[in-house]
């Protein structure tokens, strides 16, 4: 609690009732009446008040988030090369005054938008990029004094506003526009962005410590172009979003494609497949009617009665010609993993049966 305020007006206090007893005393006499002056009374209140403005004005209070600067006519350079940190402390009194700094962070914002920022209206900082092309930039600062530091800031500056206006936002923008110069623009908008900012960063980092102050960060917070550029970026992304459209139109037709080629394929091959099945059926039946002629025969009666398993035929003369089927359909080619089973069945066919 900042207690020199109070002492001095509890000095003056005593002194103007120091004057008002005076007043009082020769009011009443000059009515004719017995009146003193105590002289302790005035003594104690001339001493109570000066001493207590000499305390009000020696005493010193800094708070947490300030430094103080003594400024002395009494000190080479006018100030004291020790700054005064939290707390109390006591000063030459009439002679000495103290100069507060807040040690507090602090933002400076420059920004494009009417109501943001430092300064009202248009502040943006406008550079131009390596290949000639124009940009805003919009940022901020957030620094805070140095306490150690707070009295060369002081001897360069004098005060707070002035090192803001002198120091901050000018060389702020400066750095902001010397480094995008080094940066093409799509390098400022693009990958290299955030390069940019770190950039900046180090930089404004070394000339704050120049001045006494330490830079908290440095915010690159939106970039604008002229209204041309800004169209032909849009034309640009648009016509890359076509582009990677039309790529993905054109992989879809490849794999339909594809798709079909390999179904007119698995086709192809089973036709194959089947086409030597059935040439190797072949074969195989036109091996066993060469080797016996009566598996024509046997196909024939099969299609008349499926049942049949042994056939009586005439063959010429009074004896008839029994055909045993089940041995003959044992002699034909038969499809692999099927089992064919005739039933036992003998049938005497009559013996005006006539076969082609």
């Amino acid at each position: 609690m900042n207690i020199s305020p109070i002492l001095t007006i509890a000095g003056w206090a005593l002194l103007i009732g120091l004057g008002l007893y005076i007043f009082s005393v020769i009011s009443l006499r000059s009515q004719r009446r017995e009146m003193k002056i105590s002289v302790v009374v005035v003594v104690l209140l001339l001493i109570g008040g000066l001493g207590l403005n000499v305390l009000g004005s020696g005493l010193v209070f800094i708070d947490q988030f300030e430094a103080g600067v003594v400024v002395s006519p009494l000190t080479a350079g006018g100030v004291r090369p020790d700054p005064l940190g939290p707390g109390i402390h006591f000063v030459i009194p009439f002679v000495e005054t103290v100069d507060r700094f807040s040690t507090a962070k602090q933002d400076y914002t420059m920004s494009g938008s009417t109501n943001e920022g430092a300064v009202q209206g248009n502040d943006a900082v406008e550079a131009r990029t390596s290949d000639g092309q124009q940009v805003y930039i919009d940022a901020t600062v957030r620094f805070e004094v140095d306490p150690t530091l707070v009295v060369q800031l002081r001897r360069q500056w004098q005060s707070q506003d002035r090192y803001i206006t002198g120091f901050v936002r000018p060389t702020t923008r400066n750095v902001i526009y010397n480094i995008a110069a080094h940066y093409v623009v799509e390098d400022v908008y693009g990958a290299k962005r955030s390069e940019l900012q770190q950039v900046i960063n180090d930089q404004l980092t070394t000339e704050f410590q120049k001045q006494g102050l330490v830079l908290d960060a440095f915010q690159l917070r939106n970039i604008t172009f002229s209204p041309e550029y800004a169209q032909s970026i849009e034309q640009k992304q648009i016509a890359q979003q076509q582009s990677e459209q039309a790529k993905l139109l054109v992989k879809k037709a490849q794999q339909e494609a594809d798709q079909l080629r390999a179904s007119a394929q698995g086709q192809a091959d089973a036709a194959v497949t089947k086409a030597k099945g059935d040439a190797e059926a072949l074969r195989q039946v036109g091996a066993a009617l060469k080797d016996n002629p009566d598996l024509l025969t046997y196909t024939y009666i099969q299609k008349l009665a499926p049942n049949v398993g042994l056939i009586l035929l005439p063959a010429g003369g009074n004896n008839p010609f029994i055909l045993d089927l089940n041995q003959l359909q044992q002699q034909l080619p038969k499809p692999s993993g099927i089992t064919t089973t005739t039933p036992a069945v003998t049938e005497t066919l009559p013996l005006t049966t006539t076969l082609p």
